[in-house]
């Protein structure tokens, strides 16, 4: 008879349930906080929540590259401002989670954020990877980050988004030993939730968020590696005799002859590559749509057109900052 192999204790296959079931039960999901009606016969409620990373992205690696720096300072030139005078306008009241490097760099943002009757929450020190710290280090950082914000806004935070979502065996311990409300990082439900710790009600309320409805998966761009802004497929308008080497991109099509690279065709194959609209199918919902980061939108159907309009600086052109603008129900 053949032995088998051993492959040692440390292998998941191998673990024994009292091994497993407390790394399970750690941080799980409580009881629904969804209440039996919203206010005034509305059908659901919507949170929009922005996530002011800007260069701390960047720093967070070790990186000190101007032009990725760039990308984030973009952020707090054009994109915060934008949306803050677009929810100005629609005396809409959000939630803009912020890094204490990006507070520290841009305190005048901050305050108008706040003078705009908008919440600043806890979004880690410069972005750190929490899974990756000694529980002292999170810890000291979670802390000294709510000091900073309260430093400059003037009030204490009362909940917090981790960075990149990325929550350890010890931030719910921490969160509760800062005595917060609210974190909004986990995605157990599609509705509000209480926290447990250990089996144990925490009395912390999970605003539960999901990659699929945050706009950096789409958006983001890496130049040296495989991240690239999605766009949708569409079929060819030019006609079967038409050149290859037309200089015009055709507006709304994204076959390799009107999608090919700016080195080869100029910017304006970049404007329309750029310049595409995701659908995202959610469970219960119609087609999310998030629009485009640092990029000219063109004209589309009437729906995408009546969609962008918020963010158009001229006739239905326009640019928008990738500071997790929030998925909009079509």
């Amino acid at each position: 008879m053949t032995t088998p192999p051993d492959f040692g204790t440390d292998e998941p296959w191998t673990w024994p349930e009292a091994r497993w079931r407390p790394i399970v039960e750690k941080v799980r999901a409580g009881r629904s906080l969804k209440p039996a009606a919203w206010p005034d016969g509305a059908r659901c409620a919507v949170a929009l929540s922005f996530d002011s990373d800007h260069e701390t992205l960047t720093l967070r690696a070790g990186e000190a590259s101007p032009g990725r720096l760039s990308q984030g300072e973009y952020g707090a030139r054009a994109g915060v401002p934008r949306i803050l005078r677009l929810l100005d306008r629609h005396a809409v009241p959000a939630t803009f989670f912020v890094p204490a490097v990006t507070a520290m760099l841009y305190p005048d943002e901050q305050r108008a954020v706040v003078g705009g009757g908008h919440e600043i929450g806890i979004h880690s020190w410069i972005h750190e990877r929490n899974a990756e710290l000694p529980p002292k280090d999170e810890r000291d950082l979670q802390m000294r980050a709510a000091d900073k914000l309260e430093e400059i806004v003037g009030s204490r935070p009362v909940g917090i988004r981790t960075p990149s979502w990325d929550f350890s065996a010890h931030t719910l311990a921490i969160t509760r030993e800062m005595g917060l409300s609210y974190d909004s990082s986990l995605m157990a439900d599609d509705d509000p939730y209480e926290l447990l710790e250990d089996g144990e009600p925490t009395g912390v309320v999970e605003l539960p968020v999901e990659w699929i409805r945050d706009d950096y998966p789409y958006w983001a761009m890496d130049r040296f590696g495989g991240l690239r802004p999605t766009r949708r497929r569409r079929a060819c308008s030019r006609s079967s005799g038409e050149s290859s080497t037309a200089p015009t991109p055709r507006a709304g099509c994204s076959c390799s002859r009107c999608t090919r690279t700016s080195s080869a065709t100029g910017p304006a194959s970049r404007f329309w590559m750029n310049s595409s609209v995701t659908s995202v199918r959610t469970p219960g919902c119609g087609s999310r749509r998030t629009p485009t980061s640092h990029a000219t939108v063109g004209p589309r159907t009437r729906r995408e057109r009546r969609f962008l309009a918020p963010f158009a600086s001229g006739p239905w052109e326009g640019t928008l900052d990738a500071t997790r603008f929030p998925n909009r129900c079509a």
